[in-house]
């Protein structure tokens, strides 16, 4: 089942979407649940919802593997506003490449995963049979950078943490700064990954492929000495889009939550 809730994240005063799926026996048992995070979560479950047309269907995988996981999907902030939330640190200069206007973007997603922490995951663990100490958080571009963000920053709450495609070039030198200054021997499994042929499309000065395998790369040879359970893949075909992440999504949730390593 799919709930879908208004809420307001605290910090920035705006009201966000978020939409909670339980599993099928979540009414009919009494069993706890792991809890997983997600961003863009108007693109998480259904296509209608979705920009492009384009979900991860997270909901049909789940049903059908049986997986015991609840999943509460923030939808993201529209337009600019969602770099500025997924952007941990300012970044002045990407403006002009990203969007052709003069602007500094990024600089709230501190205080947006503060509030998951502080406030969001205490009222799921309140309002839902939740197993309150395994917490995972899964993001993809923008959604990857700030889910590694927050491994750093809350480790022993964000125990289990995807990253895919991930817009690490965005805070390139701030975070590979976080990474080196932070404990994380509290998160039990990351995943990491990156698409061969993330843009299709190359705008001038914008991200090219080589920048995100090389982003990706660099952020992986810091983690996995800090990590001991990491995965880091290079997707061949590869590319930016919900399609690609749906196709990855079963096999990075049986990383985070399976019982092999």
């Amino acid at each position: 089942m799919i709930e879908t809730k208004e809420l307001t994240i605290t910090p920035f005063e705006r009201t966000r979407t978020v939409r909670i799926y339980t599993p099928a026996d979540y009414e009919t048992s009494e069993k706890r649940y792991p809890v997983l995070y997600m961003h863009d979560g108007q693109n998480c479950f259904n296509d209608e919802d979705a920009s492009y047309n384009m979900s991860w269907r997270v909901g049909e995988y789940l049903d059908a593997s049986k997986r015991d996981l609840i999943v509460v999907a923030l939808d993201s902030a529209p337009g600019e506003q969602r770099l500025d939330e997924y952007g941990p640190w300012e970044n002045p200069y990407i403006g002009e490449s990203l969007l052709g206007r003069d602007i500094v973007l990024g600089g709230q997603g501190s205080a947006y995963i503060e509030y998951i922490a502080q406030e969001l995951k205490p009222q799921i663990d309140a309002d839902y049979r939740t197993i309150p100490e395994a917490t995972a958080m899964m993001g993809s571009s923008m959604g990857g950078l700030i889910s590694v963000y927050a491994a750093c920053v809350y480790p022993d709450i964000f125990k289990r943490v995807a990253s895919l495609s991930s817009a690490f070039w965005f805070n390139q030198t701030e975070l590979e700064q976080l990474i080196e200054a932070s404990d994380l021997k509290g998160v039990e499994r990351l995943y990491l990954d990156v698409g061969a042929k993330e843009v299709e499309e190359p705008i001038e000065n914008g991200p090219t492929n080589e920048m995100y395998r090389e982003s990706s790369e660099r952020v992986y040879n810091l983690l996995k000495d800090k990590v001991e359970h990491i995965r880091f893949e290079v997707i061949e075909e590869g590319v930016h889009n919900e399609l690609a992440w749906r196709e990855r999504f079963p096999m990075v949730i049986s990383y985070l939550f399976g019982e092999d390593l």
